[in-house]
């Protein structure tokens, strides 16, 4: 679960330092998808009790915040391009 958190920010990082909007817009759609990733494997460590649904609480409307923001970024780069 810590790696697929730390890989979102870091792929953002390394999408910011490509060449071209169109890599940028990639790597945001890879840091959607280590969202992912780690909304799942939350969602699992609930269902085979290694924390509870009140422990991670105020995770996921965190992850939903960040899943927003990731799409509004993404949009705006597409308009760049398009």
């Amino acid at each position: 679960m810590r790696r697929a958190a730390v890989s979102i920010p870091s792929n953002i990082a390394e999408g910011q330092a490509r060449r071209t909007t169109g890599d940028y817009v990639r790597f945001f759609s890879i840091a959607e998808g280590s969202l992912a990733e780690l909304d799942t494997q939350l969602i699992v460590a609930i269902e085979l009790s290694f924390c509870t649904r009140i422990q991670t609480k105020e995770i996921f409307p965190l992850m939903v915040e960040i899943r927003k923001m990731l799409n509004a970024l993404r949009r705006s780069l597409m308009s760049k391009i398009n």
